[in-house]
C-alpha cells in the first residue's frame, strides 16, 4: 500500500482521503455528517447534544455518531450494494460517489488518539472491507472502547481483533482484554498484519494475535458513538469526543 501519514495539520480533512460521513448510503449525507474540528494538528470528532440520530427510522436502537472513513461507494438507489448493512436486504437510499482514499490490504496501521467518553458512549478505529463483493466485509479492529468498560484514570477493556461479518473465509476472533491505561490520555494503538496473522499492540506493547486476517482492500474508519438509550438520566449534556493526533500506515 505504500507509506501513509496524516497529521491533520490543515484546517480541513483531505477530501481525497477522508469522507466525513458514517455509512451515508443507508441514510443521507446530510443526516450522517460528522462533527469535525481541526486545530493544533489534531482531529476532533464529537457528538454534540443536538447531533441528529443516525438512520432513526431504520436503526433499532437510538444512535448518534460522528465518523470518518478513508473509502466510500455504493450502488444506485434501491440496490443492495453498500458496505456494512445492518438490516437484511437493506437498500441504498442515497447513491454515494466512489472514494478510494486509502485502502490498505496488509502492512501496519497505527493511530495516536485519546477519548472523552462516558458509560453511554464508545470510540473506535477499525479497518473494514471495502466490499466490492458482500463477502469482502471482514474487519480488523485496532481499538474499540465502551465508556461503561472504563475505570477512569486506571484501565479500560480495549477491544481488538477480527470480526467475521459476512466473510465465510474468516474466523471471528475479537476480544476486549483489560489494559492498564487511561484512555483519556494519548496512546498509540496499532496492528500489523499479513496473510498469516494480525498482531495488535498498545504503546508498542503486544496485546493480542489473531490468525488469518482479511487481506483484501480495507477502508480505515474512525468514529465516536453516543447511545441515548443508555442514559442514566443525568448525562444528556455530555459530549463524547475522540481526538486523533495522527494516523500512519506502512508496508
Amino acid at each position: 500500500m505504500g507509506p501513509f501519514r496524516d497529521d491533520f495539520d490543515g484546517d480541513r480533512l483531505d477530501p481525497a482521503v477522508w469522507d466525513p460521513h458514517y455509512l451515508p448510503h443507508w441514510g443521507t449525507r446530510a443526516g450522517t455528517a460528522a462533527r469535525v474540528d481541526l486545530g493544533d494538528g489534531r482531529l476532533r470528532l464529537s457528538v454534540p447534544v443536538d447531533h441528529p440520530l443516525w438512520c432513526p427510522d431504520q436503526h433499532r436502537t437510538p444512535l448518534r455518531v460522528s465518523g470518518i472513513a478513508s473509502g466510500a461507494h455504493s450502488g444506485p438507489v434501491g440496490s443492495t450494494l453498500g458496505g456494512q448493512p445492518f438490516l437484511d436486504g437493506q437498500r441504498v437510499r442515497e447513491q454515494q460517489p466512489r472514494l478510494e482514499g486509502w485502502l490498505p490490504s496488509r502492512g501496519e496501521v497505527a493511530v495516536r488518539c485519546r477519548m472523552d467518553i462516558s458509560p453511554r458512549s464508545m470510540a473506535a478505529a477499525w479497518l473494514s472491507g471495502f466490499e466490492e463483493t458482500p463477502e469482502q466485509s471482514g474487519e480488523i479492529c485496532l481499538v474499540e472502547v465502551f465508556g461503561k468498560d472504563v475505570q477512569p484514570g486506571r484501565s479500560a477493556q480495549v477491544g481488538m481483533g477480527i470480526k467475521k461479518l459476512a466473510d465465510p473465509h474468516l474466523v471471528h476472533d475479537f476480544a476486549a482484554p483489560r489494559v492498564t491505561i487511561d484512555v483519556a490520555d494519548w496512546h498509540e494503538y496499532a496492528v500489523r498484519w499479513d496473510d498469516e496473522e494480525a498482531v495488535f499492540s498498545v504503546d508498542g506493547e503486544h496485546v493480542r494475535r489473531c490468525r488469518h486476517p482479511p487481506t483484501y482492500p480495507l477502508q480505515v474508519m474512525i468514529a465516536v458513538f453516543d447511545f441515548p438509550a443508555w442514559s442514566r438520566g443525568d448525562d444528556d449534556e455530555l459530549v463524547p469526543a475522540y481526538e486523533v493526533d495522527w494516523v500512519t500506515g506502512a508496508d
